[in-house]
C-alpha cells in the first residue's frame, strides 16, 4: 500500500474524468502483472477495476520519492477493456 499525495490539481484532473481519488489508490495498490508499466520520464501507467468494478488507467509519478502523485486516470473505453481482459485470461 503507497502513501497517495493529492491536491486541488489532480483531484480536479480525475474528477474531470468522473473518478474520486480513492477510486485511484485502490487500483494502484491492486495491480497486478504486468501493472504498473513504466512509461519513461518517471511516470509509470496501472490498469485495473475499482471496487466497484469500473475499469481505469492511472498514470502517477512518485513525488516525493515513495509517495504515489496521480497525474491522470480515466475509465477505460471498450476497446480497451476487452484487450484488457483478454489478457487477464492468460
Amino acid at each position: 500500500m503507497y502513501a497517495f499525495r493529492w491536491n486541488e490539481w489532480n483531484v480536479e484532473h480525475i474528477g474531470r474524468h468522473g473518478l474520486a481519488p480513492a477510486e485511484a489508490e485502490y487500483v494502484v495498490d491492486r495491480a497486478r502483472a504486468p501493472y504498473p508499466q513504466r512509461l519513461g520520464a518517471g511516470r509509470f501507467l496501472v490498469v485495473g477495476r475499482t471496487a466497484g468494478g469500473a475499469y481505469v488507467q492511472v498514470v502517477y509519478v512518485f513525488d516525493p520519492p515513495g509517495v504515489v502523485f496521480v497525474i491522470h486516470a480515466r475509465p477505460l473505453r471498450e476497446r480497451e477493456k476487452r484487450r484488457w481482459r483478454r489478457r487477464r485470461r492468460r
